[in-house]
């Protein structure tokens, strides 16, 4: 059976592919090669990933990326589509589904809606629960470093609290859509909010959402 990271991995090359290595992201800074370079890396360069989060290895991490864009295209299209070598944590299905499920969404939409011409795409309930499980866990992380306090909340009303503080502004949508407001992609995001409007400004315009 195909797992959600699974979907997401093969219709994320797809859209790579069919966008070309030099299409805009929702990555600030980001083209099509860069992104695909970006996801390759994370499964395969674990000695250069850790620059994500390690100040000092950031130089390593930059000159990996730098090797990896310089590849053909279609090469690193072929990559994200194999997936991960089988000595990789990722290669594990249980892994593979913990850890990149909202990885590749948010990057499909990345690819998606820094199009011009882009439309919504339905998502089954139960990827909307799996992504809200998910967002649940993060929510916290996510919104560590937010300007305000920040309530995430499912038309439902089930919410998860991103950020304690004061003023609180309450973001409301569909899990798939919080996922990007709290991934840092607030402008894509499709999402209602409320609380006070110096706020909402604030969070809306913050670069300091997501990982």
């Amino acid at each position: 059976m195909s797992t959600h990271a699974k979907r997401e991995r093969l219709l994320l090359a797809d859209l790579l592919e069919t966008a070309g290595p030099d299409a805009p992201t929702l990555c600030e800074g980001w083209n099509t090669r860069d992104l695909a370079a970006h996801v390759v890396v994370r499964e395969r360069r674990a000695d250069a990933v850790g620059g994500t989060w390690i100040k000092q290895l950031a130089p390593r991490l930059e000159r990996v990326m730098t090797e990896f864009a310089e590849k053909p295209y279609e090469e690193l299209i072929q990559l994200i589509r194999t997936g991960p070598p089988r000595f990789s944590p990722f290669s594990l299905k249980q892994i593979d589904e913990a850890a990149n499920t909202i990885e590749f969404y948010v990057h499909t939409e990345d690819v998606r809606r820094a199009q011009p011409d882009w439309t919504p795409r339905e998502l089954d309930p139960v990827f909307q629960d799996a992504l809200w499980s998910r967002l649940e866990r993060t929510a916290r992380l996510t919104g560590r470093s937010a300007p305000t306090g920040l309530v995430l909340r499912r038309p439902d009303g089930r919410t998860a609290v991103a950020h304690r503080g004061v003023p609180v502004v309450t973001v409301t949508g569909e899990p798939s859509e919080l996922l990007l407001f709290a991934y840092g992609r607030q402008n894509a995001a499709d999402v209602e909010l409320e609380g006070d409007k110096e706020a909402i400004t604030k969070l809306h315009e913050s670069k300091q959402l997501g990982i």
